[in-house]
Parts: C-alpha cells; sequence; structure tokens
C-alpha cells in the first residue's frame, strides 16, 4: 500500500496551538508621570490596559462631579480620541461618549455623542451633564480630553467606561475606528472612589472565540480539506493503494467537513453576539462553504457504480463541488485571517503549508502523468489519464 503525501498535520497542529494564544498588550506604566499644559493635578489616575491609554480624574460625591482627563494617541495625526460612560451595558454600543479631534481650522473640539450602533455618528446629548470641555495635543502626536461632568445618578461610584481612537475625521464627524483586539477590549469597570480600573474579561473572552473560530476553519477548510483531495487524486493510480486511498479521501473529508461545521457555528455564535459588526464577504463564502461541503457529503450516499450511466455526470458534479470548497476555503482563510489579523507570523505560516501543499501536488501531477504515459505505452492502462479520475481501471470499494 503506498503512503498518501505528507499532510501538514504537524505543522497545522502547531497553528492551532499557537494561534490560541492571545496577542499580547505591551505598555508601559506612565500616568504618575504625565503632567499637563494647566498644570492641573488630579487625585486618582490609570494607565489603560489597552490602546496606550491613561485616565486621571477627581471626584466629588457631594455634588456627583467627576473631573477627568483622557490621554491617547490617535492612529493617524488627523485622528480622534473618545472617553465615554455606559450606564446600561459593558461595550460601544450604548454608551454617551466625549470625542476629541482637530477641526478644519486647527483648533480643537470636543463634542458629545450617544453611540448607539456603529452607523454614522451624530452630535447629541447625552446622559451626563458637561460642565466644561476642553482638548489639546502633545509633540508626540497624543491628545489629551478635558472634561467635568455632572453625574444624574447620585451614589453611583462605579461605572462601565469606554474609551478609543480613531484614525480620521471626516467632514466633522469621526469616521470608524478600527476593530482590531485593542480595540475591541477597550474597556471596562471604573471605580470612582477607590481609584481603579479594571479590565472587561467579555474582551478577552470574545478573542479567544474568534481564535478558535480562525484555527478551526483553518485546519478544515484550509487544509484538510485541499489534502483530502490530493489524496483522491494522485494515490489511486497506484494499484496497491486501492481500495485505501478511497478511505483515506472519505476520512479526511469528514474529519474536514466536521472540524469546519464546528468552525461554521462559532462563526454564526460570534455573528450573533456583534450585531453592529457584519463581515459580509466573509460570512457569504462561510455559508457557502457551508452548503457545498454538506452537499458532498450526502452526494457520497448517492454515488453510482462505476459502470452505471450516470456515473459520469457524477463525477463532474463531485470534483466540481470539491474543487471549488477548496478554492473558496483557501480564500475564506485569508479573509479571516484579514480580519483577525493576528501576528503576521501566523498568516507566513499558513502560506508555507499551502506552498507545500502545491508543490507537493505539481510534483504528484507530473509523477502520474509520467506513469499513466508509460502504462499507456505497455499497453497496460486506460486511454488516459481521465480515466483514473473518473473510476475506471480500479476496485470498487
Amino acid at each position: 500500500m503506498a503512503s498518501p503525501p505528507p499532510p501538514s498535520l504537524l505543522t497545522a497542529l502547531l497553528l492551532l496551538l499557537l494561534l490560541l494564544i492571545p496577542p499580547s498588550q505591551s505598555q508601559s506604566a506612565t500616568c504618575t508621570k504625565q503632567s499637563f499644559t494647566n498644570n492641573k493635578r488630579y487625585t486618582f489616575c490609570n494607565d489603560l490596559p489597552s490602546l496606550n491609554s491613561f485616565l486621571h480624574w477627581d471626584f466629588n460625591s457631594a455634588q456627583s462631579t467627576l473631573s477627568l482627563a483622557f490621554t491617547a494617541t490617535p492612529p493617524k495625526p488627523d485622528g480622534w480620541v473618545s472617553w465615554a460612560l455606559n450606564p446600561t451595558a459593558t461595550g460601544m454600543a450604548g454608551s454617551q461618549a466625549l470625542i476629541a479631534f482637530k477641526q478644519p481650522d486647527g483648533a480643537m473640539a470636543v463634542k458629545t455623542y450617544n453611540i448607539t450602533s456603529y452607523a454614522p455618528l451624530k452630535e447629541s446629548e447625552v446622559w451626563f451633564d458637561v460642565k466644561d470641555s476642553s482638548a489639546e495635543t502633545s509633540s508626540g502626536g497624543a491628545i489629551t480630553l478635558f472634561a467635568t461632568v455632572v453625574l444624574p445618578e447620585k451614589g453611583r461610584t462605579v461605572l462601565n467606561h469606554v474609551w478609543q481612537v480613531g484614525g480620521s475625521v471626516a467632514g466633522g464627524v469621526p469616521a470608524k475606528h478600527e476593530f482590531q483586539p485593542a480595540n475591541l477590549n477597550a474597556k471596562g469597570s471604573l471605580d470612582l472612589l477607590e481609584g481603579h480600573s479594571s479590565a472587561s474579561t467579555d474582551g478577552d473572552s470574545k478573542l479567544k472565540k474568534r481564535n478558535i473560530h480562525g484555527v478551526l476553519n483553518v485546519v478544515s477548510w484550509g487544509i484538510m480539506f485541499p489534502t483530502g483531495i490530493v489524496m483522491a487524486r494522485y494515490l489511486r493510480v497506484f494499484p496497491s493503494a486501492d481500495p485505501a486511498w478511497f478511505y483515506l479521501h472519505v476520512s479526511c473529508q469528514v474529519s474536514a467537513y466536521a472540524i469546519g461545521v464546528a468552525g461554521w457555528g462559532t462563526g454564526l455564535k460570534l455573528g450573533s453576539e456583534s450585531k453592529s459588526i457584519t463581515y459580509s464577504v466573509h460570512r457569504n463564502i462561510g455559508i457557502t462553504l457551508f452548503v457545498f461541503a454538506t452537499l458532498q457529503v450526502f452526494a457520497l450516499l448517492l454515488r453510482p457504480k462505476k459502470d452505471h450511466k450516470y456515473r459520469v455526470y457524477w463525477n463532474v458534479y463531485h470534483h466540481g463541488v470539491g474543487y471549488s470548497v477548496a478554492v473558496l476555503g483557501i480564500i475564506n482563510v485569508f479573509k479571516g485571517l484579514a480580519i483577525l489579523q493576528p501576528d503576521p507570523k501566523w498568516k507566513r505560516a499558513y502560506i508555507i503549508v499551502i506552498a507545500i501543499l502545491g508543490g507537493i501536488t505539481l510534483l504528484l501531477e507530473a509523477f502520474t502523468w509520467v506513469v499513466v504515459l508509460k502504462r499507456k505505452k505497455a499497453g497496460k492502462s486506460p486511454n488516459s489519464y481521465e480515466d483514473y479520475n473518473n473510476g475506471h481501471s480500479r476496485q470498487e470499494p
């Protein structure tokens, strides 16, 4: 029995383990070293756990007044920074935001927004009253937002807060921010009296789900399905591999389908939890993959015998859908990597895996044609290589 070409399973498992490790956020604790041009000093300061941001504040519980200075660096010079309170939830949706940015005339502005979704923002009143606000920039590009707000609920001293940075302002309106892990994790709980801010665990949980979703789909649609096709296409040429190639092919594809369905399910779950964020192309390709792969599994039950008059049509269908799944799977893996944006080395690792599989395919294609042509000359083979692909001149499992 001939052994199958290396399916790079060790590489796939390594990718599985490493992608599950969330990216670390490196940040130095510098809020105690910060100073402001107005020489204002605050009772509390915290280095926030994401986006290299810092929050200083004073809280007057008798008057329910919060004075704050929020510092962050937008990704581009003409970007914006935002700090918000969310009285009803832990995320951005529903937050009552202060956003600082540079206006066309070069002056800094601080405006209020009620964030109900990721739709274009409209300036509006917010949950708290703003007594005064201002903003300043530093030589390093950081923006500091100053504000004094009056909280409407006296006695409420632990609040959900959210902070964010964006790269551009269009027509005086802050544009969407990025959806990278650092942006999605920019939220937490703020204890106004105790003077500390704790990070929200929702972001880490969602990031882990995104990583699991990515790993399952890379291993199934991106590696195992193409490997199963290579097994079926090239092992059948060797008589000693018949019918072993068939069972290897079926085992690989059924396993890939099971893992892929699990990855597809986690994608649906992530989509239901993030209604305001939609990756339409990635989602639609994923749905198409699920439908095509399901058809392939059920087609196995309807496979005609090799001498049946409809067998040639079944072969065309089976091969066409199978190659479509392989191509769409690889495309969607790259779409997913662009969304998840792990460390670039993981994208390079997947490219290397696909390159190795492609190289093996080319070598086996050339070798197979050599074998077929030699057998044809010796009068011991079918009329063409396509006969092998159509399932003739071999034992039916």
